[in-house]
């Protein structure tokens, strides 16, 4: 989701300190009232309003900070509202941002060829506040649902929740509503557990996973990126270890001991904590790794849980 952030002066906004704000909206109109009114409007609720008063100005201030809705005059002196929807949706880091067209043109063929540019909705003027106010949060909210889909689909199509600061689940694919149910307890009541929350709030996308065990099953958390100024979205893998534990024994002829110790170091657990979890010494660890690296065609430890991870993933 694209994060908006308010500025005192856009112009410099890589030197001034960021703030969240409820999204940025870009209003493009050639009259100094219009943008005034818009302004206060938008302003009072909750936006942060971007203003220009012709196309190039326009889509200079889009590149440099990414609005979540852009309001558009259809009729400006040179280039006019029409050609710079065109060009936005022809700029990679634009496309997909809703545009709604303000126009005085009720002719069919201006409103058609406004959608045939790329608007996503169309007003008329005198344009009307409230009006104004319900199409921009409506189309926010669109476009916001569209990014998060969109975050899914490169997160891999896994299961997947977006949880705020807070640890309440605001959303949530439906595959990852029985990994919910089954290993969240909390979750069923739409908060996160406690530990999870702490982990999430110290995490980057590079971290290793949080996981939780159930019984021969296990649930790996994944942080895939921020969602919004206070929330993320996360990714749910299932694993069976009893499975995973049957294919290292099938693939690399390990006993089934062996099988369990081979699945605890690709873990990154030590030999004292795989000790503990497996009722052995370490010293009989150790024991096993040595038959566990040959088997494997390894030396190392590193490398023995690189090969076992790419057989049951991450």
């Amino acid at each position: 989701m694209n994060v908006a952030y308010e500025y005192d002066d856009p112009a410099h906004a890589g030197a001034a300190a960021p703030r969240a704000v409820r999204g940025v909206v870009l209003v493009v109109d050639d009259q100094p009232q219009m943008l005034a009114l818009l302004s206060e409007v938008l302003g009072a609720a909750g936006y942060t309003v971007i203003a220009a008063t012709d196309g190039p100005s326009a889509l200079e201030r889009a590149r440099m900070i990414t609005p979540d809705v852009v309001l558009l005059d259809a009729r400006m002196p040179g280039m006019d509202g029409f050609e710079v929807c065109l060009r936005m949706n022809a700029d990679a880091s634009l496309v997909g941002v809703p545009v709604i067209f303000m126009t005085g043109l009720t002719e069919s063929e201006h409103i058609v060829k406004g959608f045939r540019a790329g608007g996503a909705d169309y007003v008329t003027k005198p344009v009307k506040p409230d009006e104004v106010c319900v199409r921009v949060e409506a189309h926010l909210k669109r476009a916001q649902a569209q990014r998060r889909a969109d975050m899914v689909v490169n997160a891999g199509g896994r299961a997947a929740i977006i949880a705020d600061d807070e640890g309440c689940v605001r959303w949530h694919s439906s595959r990852a509503a029985a990994y919910l149910q089954r290993y969240l307890d909390d979750a069923q009541t739409g908060t996160l557990p406690g530990a999870l929350l702490r982990w999430l709030r110290q995490a980057e996308p590079s971290s290793r996973p949080y996981e939780i065990v159930h019984g021969q099953a296990r649930l790996s958390i994944r942080l895939a990126g921020p969602a919004g100024a206070d929330g993320w979205i996360l990714t749910l893998v299932e694993f069976d270890d009893e499975a995973s534990i049957n294919d290292f024994v099938e693939r690399f002829g390990l006993t089934l001991r062996q099988a369990e110790v081979l699945l605890w170091v690709s873990r990154g657990k030590t030999n004292r904590d795989i000790g503990e979890i497996l009722d052995m010494k370490p010293r009989t660890v150790n024991k096993h790794l040595e038959h566990i690296f040959p088997k494997l065609g390894v030396e190392t430890r590193a490398a023995a849980a690189a090969t076992a991870l790419q057989v049951i993933g991450p």
